[in-house]
């Protein structure tokens, strides 16, 4: 069965109706301009007048604490030491151990020449995290930054 196309559809439409004026006006530049100033206004706001309250807590009497510290040192060859003497990789997972066993929860620092490989780094870091170690605090990260750079 076919269709028969509808009446309206080849209905050419006369070309006085296509130039009349438009009565309304084009709000899309005017929408354009306020968000341009908007985000201008935003930005030209100091910054000292984006001031966020802290409650911060302030610190009681009594004496602070001092925990005691191990410092693990890596040279650049790779060769470990433990509080300034030398120790070797099965002897440093022992020491590891029972600095994560202390129950004074001593702090380990561990200071690593800048020219050392990565890997040896990494398999350093991993002693660490396997012996169970929670508080490591780098240090001397500045050779680091001067090795890269």
């Amino acid at each position: 069965m076919a269709r028969l196309p509808s009446r309206g559809m080849n209905r050419v439409r006369p070309a006085q109706a296509d130039s009349a004026p438009i009565a309304t006006i084009n709000t899309t530049p005017m929408i354009d301009m306020m968000l341009v100033l908007l985000i201008l206004f935003i930005v030209s706001i100091p910054v000292r007048t984006h001031n966020v309250p802290l409650d911060l807590p302030q610190p009681g009497p009594g004496r602070p604490d001092l925990r005691p510290v191990h410092r693990l040192d890596l040279d650049a060859a790779g060769r470990t030491r433990w509080d300034n003497v030398a120790i070797d990789d099965f002897a440093l997972r022992r020491a590891l151990a029972a600095h994560a066993r202390d129950p004074a929860r001593p702090d380990l620092h561990l200071r690593a020449d800048g020219e050392v490989r990565y890997e040896r780094m990494d398999q350093l870091l991993a002693m660490i995290r396997s012996a169970g170690v929670t508080r490591l605090g780098l240090v001397n990260q500045l050779a680091f930054s001067r090795a890269i750079d």
